[in-house]
C-alpha cells in the first residue's frame, strides 16, 4: 500500500489498519448480539482443538511481556458443513475443564457431535452435556479407525490462522491478538458471506459505521 501511494508512511499504514480491524470488530460484535454466534445441529459437526499463539521471540531471546505468562492458549472452534468453515477463536487463560467446556456451551449446539483429540478436560463432560462426542489418539494415529474422525481441519486452520497473524506481527500483545482473532472470525462468518467477497463487506461496514 505505500508503494501504490496508498499509504504514506508505515504510520500511516499502521493507522489505517487498526482502523480496519476496529470496523470488523464493531460488526462482528453487532452480528454476535443478533445471533448469538452458534453452531452445530444435525448438518454441521464441530472441531475444537487449543493452540499456542504466544509471541515468538528471535532466537529465543529477549523477554516476554506479563500478559503472556497469564493468557497464552487459544482455544478454536470449527464448524465444518461441506466446503464452509466458520471459526470461533477465544483466548483462555487454561487448558482447563472450567476454562474450555463454558465456551463450547456458549457456542456449539446441544446434541451437536464435536470431534478432538483425548485431552482430558473433554472425556466425558461432554457427552454428559448431550453432545455426540468423538476423540482421536494423536499418539497412535491421525485419523481414527474406527470412526474415522480426525482434526486435520482445524490443524491446517491453526497453520493458516498463523501464518497470517505471525506475518502481520498480530501477537506482540494479548490486546493485538485479541483483535487480529476477530478479524478471522469476521472474515469467515461475514466477509466470505457477502456477494462481493470479503471487501464487499468490509465497504458495507465502513459505510454503516461512520454513515457515509
Amino acid at each position: 500500500m505505500i508503494q501504490d501511494g496508498i499509504a504514506g508512511s508505515s504510520a500511516t499504514l499502521s493507522k489505517m489498519t487498526k482502523k480496519l480491524r476496529m470496523v470488523c470488530g464493531k460488526a462482528l460484535r453487532k452480528y454476535k448480539r443478533k445471533t448469538g454466534q452458534v453452531v452445530g445441529g444435525r448438518t454441521e459437526f464441530v472441531v475444537i482443538d487449543e493452540s499456542s499463539f504466544r509471541h515468538k521471540r528471535k532466537y529465543g531471546r529477549g523477554r516476554t511481556g506479563g500478559t503472556w505468562r497469564r493468557k497464552k492458549w487459544v482455544f478454536g472452534i470449527l464448524a465444518i458443513k461441506g466446503d464452509r468453515r466458520r471459526p470461533i477463536l477465544r483466548l483462555v487463560e487454561r487448558r482447563s475443564r472450567d476454562h474450555l467446556i463454558p465456551v463450547i456451551t456458549r457456542h456449539v449446539r446441544q446434541g451437536s457431535t464435536i470431534l478432538s483429540d483425548e485431552w482430558r478436560p473433554y472425556r466425558r463432560a461432554l457427552t454428559t452435556l448431550g453432545y455426540t462426542h468423538y476423540s482421536v489418539n494423536h499418539s497412535r494415529w491421525f485419523v481414527d479407525p474406527i470412526h474415522g474422525g480426525h482434526t486435520q481441519n482445524l490443524e491446517r486452520a491453526w497453520s493458516t490462522y498463523k501464518s497470517q497473524i505471525w506475518r502481520l506481527r498480530g501477537n506482540r500483545t494479548e490486546k493485538l491478538l485479541k483483535e487480529h482473532l476477530t478479524c478471522i472470525e469476521w472474515t469467515y462468518w461475514l466477509g466470505h458471506n457477502h456477494r462481493d467477497g470479503p471487501l464487499g463487506r468490509l465497504l458495507k461496514d465502513i459505510r454503516s459505521l461512520y454513515r457515509v
